[in-house]
């Protein structure tokens, strides 16, 4: 079972943050100041979504594997991992709520944990790292 998800991913110790958001909603933007902190790509527009026995894991279609778009630039090749199990969808056109509740989304019939943010503040980076580690899922190497 497979699906087509408009999203850029990337991989924060090894586990894949879903960005997902309208076209110019900052889904790349964001994914660039990830990878700066320390985040390898995965895939960016949109990605291949499959179920890996209990998770949903993503992968970059082989015909945009290794670039990234970036606005006023162009397309850029970037050094990238063939795929990362989901652990976080990070909804960014969705109005950000002060204190949520937990939140998730289903995909191919997994529950993903997910959160709205801002792509465009400043801590954005620095929140979704935190929301990832409230995952409780296991991070190898991962960023502080």
């Amino acid at each position: 079972m497979t699906m087509l998800l408009h999203a850029t991913v990337v991989a924060i110790g090894g586990r894949g943050v879903a960005l997902v958001g309208r076209s110019s909603s900052g889904k790349s933007d964001l994914a660039l100041r990830l990878i700066d902190r320390g985040a390898a790509l995965v895939g960016d527009d949109y990605v291949e979504l499959m179920v890996d026995g209990t998770q949903v894991t993503a992968r970059a279609p082989a015909t945009i594997a290794g670039r990234i778009e970036v606005r006023g630039i162009g397309l850029v090749e970037m050094a990238h991992l063939d795929s990362a199990p989901l652990a976080l969808f990070v909804e960014l056109d969705s109005d950000v709520e002060r204190l949520p509740e937990d939140h998730f989304r289903e995909l191919l019939g997994r529950r993903v944990p997910a959160v709205a943010l801002g792509a465009f503040e400043a801590s954005a980076a620095i929140k979704i790292e935190l929301a990832l580690k409230r995952t409780g899922l296991p991070l190898e190497d991962a960023h502080p």
